[in-house]
């Protein structure tokens, strides 16, 4: 009788958590990340507005309305109707949903970086790298809007997705919002993190499909 192992089968049942390549791509995407965006931030409030804008959470919390700490200036364009970017200062979540709930979206957020910190150590496994660098990417998110919302009191914002487009026969913007890097993270997280999820439903399926309609098995002899 001969004998089949296939020892990378075995493998893909290991929990993220006793994988050192699992930490290593989890944790490393959380800090390429989180440093991008941090640096982002300083890059465009030092350049954008032609002097360097710098502000207290003090001030950013006894200020109405907020641009009053931010010195006008036309928007740098990047790519026409693509991509412009211009300092605003978001009191609020993605989008601006919520403006003023500073505290509140502090707790929503460290609750949001300790979920995602469960999801890695209890629910993947070592080969769901989509998964894991889902999850960086999310926390690496949180954790740098989070950073502006406890050291500043606001959300530091810069990037504006088509800027000036309208829908046809508007005044709307198709897309009047402006973000910063942590946002474009926690989307691309999301979207990483259904991918996985639909991915793994796909397998189950399969190998539910291939259980209940098994092959020919084969006669005792011809096994060898």
């Amino acid at each position: 009788m001969s004998s089949d192992i296939t020892p990378p089968a075995r493998l893909v049942h290991i929990p993220a958590w006793r994988s050192p390549g699992a930490w290593a791509l989890f944790l490393g995407v959380i800090v390429l990340g989180l440093s991008f965006d941090l640096w982002s931030k300083y890059w465009a409030f030092d350049n954008l507005a032609g002097v360097p804008v710098s502000f207290t959470r003090e001030q950013a919390l006894s200020t109405k309305p907020l641009s009053l700490l931010i010195p006008p200036h036309s928007p740098r364009v990047v790519v026409p109707s693509i991509l412009n970017f211009t300092l605003v200062l978001n009191p609020g979540a993605v989008f601006g949903i919520g403006a003023g709930r500073v505290g509140f979206f502090i707790v929503v957020t460290v609750v949001a970086v300790a979920f995602g910190l469960g999801v890695f150590l209890l629910a993947t496994r070592s080969r769901d790298r989509a998964a894991h660098i889902g999850l960086g990417f999310i926390l690496a998110g949180g954790l740098g809007n989070l950073y502006d919302r406890f050291f500043y009191g606001c959300v530091r914002d810069f990037i504006h997705p088509l800027p000036r487009v309208r829908w046809p026969g508007s005044t709307r913007e198709v897309w009047p919002y402006v973000s910063n890097v942590a946002d474009a993270l926690l989307l691309i997280g999301i979207a990483l993190l259904l991918w996985h999820a639909w991915r793994s439903d796909v397998g189950r399926g399969n190998a539910a499909a291939a259980a209940s309609h098994p092959g020919p098995q084969p006669t005792p002899g011809e096994i060898s």
